[in-house]
């Protein structure tokens, strides 16, 4: 058991297999170190894989004040992993709030990222959204303060992105809906309060996301309704952002679809790796249509 510690004090585990080129998992507000088990075993056959529980997240650390739990706290926790598994760069990959994590660890850390790759992120980033997503946060963390992880997962996993996974893979879903209610349900509301509810919307952020100079990845299902017009927009505001839409696909992208998941991303890093994906053409920004 490996444990990272950040700048205030809090034990961050992770996990690590394989050798190579470093690529990090930061998992969702549903998942902990164990929800990328699929991606460990495939990536580590040729890189250097590491997982970790975000703070809040047994067996880490679970403070018990919501001051302890941010945004930017979030992205800086990946930091603190890499400096404790002594790595300078790797390939940072987030879900859902871990994708969250990873963009901001990008704008925060540039140096340290060697690509991007940002799936089923969006939810509430819409400024029209932006009030019911807050109190939709805010009421789960009620659910979990009231019912207790245990009680509250199989309702929670029920959401209208998750149900999916259900149909698709249901001993994966009985799976994903068990570690869910293994959850310190004082992490969970904290983190929904600290992180989730308070966190800064993708559009308020157009100006420094035209700046990013790292390859980006971004993912979506096209059932996950709150974080597709989220993905269209990230596509269209970094220079160097690709954007696959995965088919009758929810929010749990990496457990739904695993090959597909796992084939798209080995190509993308892949790509980054032979220098091969790179900022998009400026002819392909165009809107008039040349005819001469």
């Amino acid at each position: 058991m490996a444990y990272a510690r950040t700048d205030d004090g809090i034990k961050l585990y992770y996990e690590e297999a394989g050798d190579g080129t470093p690529i990090i998992w930061v998992h969702e507000f549903a998942g902990d170190w164990r929800s990328w088990e699929s991606q460990m075993r495939f990536f580590s056959r040729r890189h250097r894989c590491i997982t970790f529980s975000a703070r809040g997240y047994l067996p880490s650390d679970v403070p018990h004040k919501q001051d302890m739990y941010s945004q930017e706290r979030a992205a800086r926790d990946i930091a603190c992993v890499l400096d404790a598994a002594k790595i300078d760069k790797a390939h940072i990959v987030g879900l859902s709030m871990g994708g969250f994590a990873t963009l901001h660890f990008g704008l925060m850390f540039p140096e340290r990222a060697l690509s991007l790759t940002v799936a089923g992120s969006g939810y509430g980033a819409e400024p029209a959204q932006a009030s019911s997503f807050v109190a939709a946060s805010l009421k789960a963390a009620e659910q979990f303060d009231t019912l207790g992880s245990e009680k509250f997962a199989p309702i929670y996993a029920s959401g209208a992105s998750r149900v999916q996974l259900q149909n698709k893979d249901p001993r994966g879903w009985d799976e994903f809906a068990r570690q869910l209610g293994e959850h310190d349900a004082v992490g969970s509301a904290l983190t929904m309060r600290g992180v989730q509810a308070r966190r800064p919307s993708l559009y308020s952020l157009e100006e420094q996301l035209r700046r990013i100079q790292i390859p980006v990845f971004i993912v979506a299902g096209d059932e996950d309704d709150h974080c597709l017009q989220p993905a269209i927009y990230l596509k269209q505001t970094i220079p160097t952002s690709g954007l696959l839409i995965m088919p009758k696909t929810g929010h749990t992208l990496n457990l739904e679809e695993p090959d597909t998941f796992n084939r798209y991303v080995w190509d993308f890093l892949s790509m980054v790796e032979s220098g091969k994906w790179g900022m998009r053409d400026p002819r392909a920004t165009s809107e008039i249509l040349k005819v001469d």
